[in-house]
């Protein structure tokens, strides 16, 4: 049997890696574009086609942009769960607030639970301002580590290949979830130790170089969007809160084998799988046309089964199973110091998944640059879906922005 295929990941660039300088102002008005929304949408092809460069969206008050090289020769490891497992911390922010006072006073002791990081306060220089009040944003990593004690403040050995930009509108009825290709070609902000960024890299690659401060850094650059709250998993025991469930149901589009141990058959069909099988299937990408971007598209699809196997099998009305759903979650979640259970299940408790909205970072067809295989991020679609998440009007956007059909 081959050896599965391995995933990409980036190593901290040589000492000779080209810097970039200049500043680049976001024109004063965005024009709407075309991007993927919806359960089974993706942006555009990602397997192939090539497509002129097109530099990433800036914010508001600008951001330093310019040619720069890609990420340095970057080291293989064999894959793994992180990418997905931020699911659970959406659903867990989702879900206590569909029940009212009863899971509202239970949240309460999940607080004291939850592991805790400080992003925000160690991130200098301008941050977009908050254009809306009632609305927030929530950045949503699923990251991996071979040292479960590793820092992720700092460069390291965490990997995040899930990014995800959470939108809360003013009036908490819609939470619109924006993924971003790991490989997105964007500036990457200088790190704070100053060895590493300023320069244009992979999206994943601010993570493996500064931690989760460069990471929103980046992410703000990117799109002029503040970021209210973080949220990281890892993969470790994400597995259980699949479990806690027992099982998902998941519709797979064509008969596939899996790449990874022990090389699984997933028949087409709507397919009932456990914590180890629905994680083995969100994984595969190299059997679809559009590659990584069919992965996101099951990520997608995966956090909406989640919501609502919780609701139709009774877990929320069911104090064991909640208990044992709610602690899976909290073991393999770490949040900001002013994430609050409570004020989430208050704020989230008409909300439900067909209140989900999923979207895919308008981009380009990927494309060689200094040698490394890319996704540039497309400038103007994405400039008018950020400045609409800015002012709390993307149900607008989507409305006058149909998705771009998944390709066969």
């Amino acid at each position: 049997m081959a050896t599965p295929p391995e995933e990409d990941n980036p190593v901290l660039p040589g000492d000779g890696a080209p810097r970039v300088t200049g500043r680049a102002s976001a024109p004063s008005s965005y024009p709407a574009g075309r991007a993927s929304v919806g359960r089974a949408s993706v942006g555009s092809s990602g397997s192939s086609g090539r497509a002129p460069a097109s530099g990433a969206p800036r914010p508001p008050s600008g951001t330093a942009y310019g040619p720069g090289a890609a990420v340095a020769k970057k080291k293989r490891v064999k894959p793994r769960w992180g990418r997905i497992a931020l699911v659970g911390t959406l659903a867990l922010v989702l879900l206590i607030g569909v029940f009212g006072l009863g899971v509202y006073l239970y949240a309460n002791s999940f607080n004291s639970k939850l592991d805790r990081t400080d992003p925000f306060s160690a991130i200098t220089g301008d941050r977009p301002p908050k254009i809306v009040d009632g609305a927030f944003n929530i950045l949503l990593l699923g990251s991996d580590s071979r040292d479960p004690d590793a820092p992720i403040d700092k460069a390291g050995k965490w990997r995040t290949d899930t990014i995800v930009l959470m939108h809360v509108s003013a009036d908490h009825q819609k939470a619109y979830l924006v993924s971003f290709p790991r490989d997105l070609y964007v500036h990457v902000p200088q790190s704070a130790d100053g060895q590493y960024g300023n320069t244009m890299a992979k999206l994943n690659a601010a993570y493996a170089w500064g931690g989760l401060p460069l990471m929103v850094q980046t992410v703000e650059g990117y799109t002029g969007v503040r970021i209210d709250h973080v949220a990281i998993i890892d993969f470790a025991g994400f597995k259980d809160v699949v479990d806690a469930l027992g099982g998902v149901d998941l519709k797979v589009e064509k008969t596939i084998k899996s790449v990874h141990k022990p090389y699984r058959t997933f028949k087409k069909g709507t397919n009932h799988m456990n914590g180890t099988q629905a994680l083995d299937w969100i994984r595969q990408r190299y059997q679809f046309p559009d590659g990584d971007f069919a992965r996101i598209r099951h990520q997608q699809e995966f956090l909406k089964a989640i919501m609502d196997k919780a609701v139709s099998t009774g877990t929320l009305a069911n104090p064991v199973k909640l208990n044992n759903f709610l602690n899976a979650v909290v073991k393999a979640v770490k949040v900001d110091k002013e994430f609050d259970l409570v004020s989430m299940a208050l704020q989230f408790r008409n909300m439900n998944s067909s209140n989900l909205v999923f979207l895919t970072s308008p981009h380009l067809n990927p494309q060689n640059i200094n040698g490394e295989s890319v996704v540039p991020g497309d400038k103007e679609k994405a400039l008018g879906l950020y400045d609409a998440m800015a002012k709390d009007k993307v149900g607008e956007w989507v409305a006058a922005n149909p998705p771009s059909p998944a390709p066969n």
